[in-house]
């Protein structure tokens, strides 16, 4: 059959195998054009309708951590954002050369999670000399030099603090405990919501005598360490312990089954309340052993890249952003809390 095709069709063939050159050519070239908007949409050379965010996330090392990075990725998505994303894995030096990174590609905004307050004056100076502007996510800085950043993004650490202690103080009063005992395990050292949601807290139980706090110590946001933490707790304070506050869900549900290796029931020998609000943390509230969870949402994405647009197209913002959060806890009907998605 293929003979009789080439023998009796070859001036056919040779005008059809001329057409497919062309169309092939053709096609060479709207794929070699789309490669190359291809490259100009990922930021090597953006149009002026193009918007490149350069962000740095402080880690995975929780479920709030990777909801919140979901959570950006997915709004840079649904905004047309342009996403450049470093993972620091918990170390600041990493975070420090992502931002020179991003600096030396030329984005339009950077946005990043620091992982303590200190230490970035010299990198986001540099920044600032480059004309690209700063949003602070989830965390807060200290700099000695004012303007280097444009806006926060995040939630009040402080006010967590203080529907954490007012929860406690309701607690007390509806069960009535006449000296509280509390252990506090704390965030990372020197990080933006240790140190607020430490001071919240301290702050309003200081107005009600029957509040101590024995002991606060640093978990690091981390579910082993909360483990260790609770365990040397449990071992150096043992039945004096009326309440565990845990800056975290992963440090409380690493403290958790510490409490019980030491004989005792947590959610009821033991006050447990935490901060963040992940969908583990809430199914132990809803089982009783934990009595309240402070919300933190991480869906902070959409806040993002509605800033980095305003940014980009030289408007003002607001200095700091706060989401709307509340209060879970076992004075209302844990069942009807919706799923958290992350």
């Amino acid at each position: 059959m293929k003979n009789f095709l080439w023998k009796n069709h070859s001036d056919t063939g040779k005008r059809t195998s001329n057409r497919i050159r062309k169309i092939s050519g053709f096609l060479s070239i709207l794929l070699a054009a789309f490669f190359i908007a291809g490259c100009v949409n990922s930021g090597d050379k953006k149009e002026d309708t193009d918007i490149l965010l350069g962000f740095s996330q402080i880690g995975s090392e929780s479920a709030w951590r990777i909801g919140n990075t979901t959570d950006i990725e997915q709004q840079a998505e649904n905004y047309g954002v342009n996403l450049m994303f470093e993972n620091a894995n918990q170390k600041q030096e990493n975070q420090i050369d992502a931002i020179r990174r991003f600096i030396a590609y030329k984005v339009d905004v950077i946005a990043f999670s620091p992982i303590v307050e200190d230490g970035w004056d010299n990198v986001l100076m540099e920044a600032k000399d480059a004309g690209i502007p700063v949003i602070l996510v989830d965390r807060d800085i200290s700099t000695e030099t004012e303007g280097l950043t444009t806006c926060l993004i995040g939630a009040d650490f402080y006010e967590e603090g203080v529907m954490a202690a007012e929860y406690l103080i309701r607690k007390a009063d509806r069960i009535g405990l006449t000296e509280v005992n509390i252990v506090e395990i704390t965030g990372t050292e020197n990080s933006t919501p240790m140190r607020q949601r430490q001071a919240g807290f301290a702050d309003t139980i200081a107005k009600d005598e029957r509040m101590h706090i024995l002991e606060s110590i640093d978990g690091d946001f981390l579910k082993s360490r909360g483990a260790e933490c609770m365990r040397y707790l449990m071992e150096t304070y043992g039945d004096e312990i009326d309440v565990v506050y845990s800056h975290n869900d992963e440090m409380t549900l690493g403290a958790l089954p510490e409490i019980e290796k030491a004989g005792y029931v947590p959610g009821r020998d033991v006050i447990i309340i935490s901060i963040d609000g992940g969908q583990e943390a809430i199914d132990v509230l809803k089982e009783g052993k934990i009595n309240c969870v402070v919300e933190c949402t991480p869906k902070l994405g959409k806040e993002v890249m509605e800033t980095a647009i305003k940014l980009k197209a030289g408007e003002k913002v607001e200095p700091v952003i706060h989401p709307m959060e509340v209060v879970f806890s076992d004075e209302q009907d844990t069942s009807k809390i919706e799923p958290r998605g992350y």
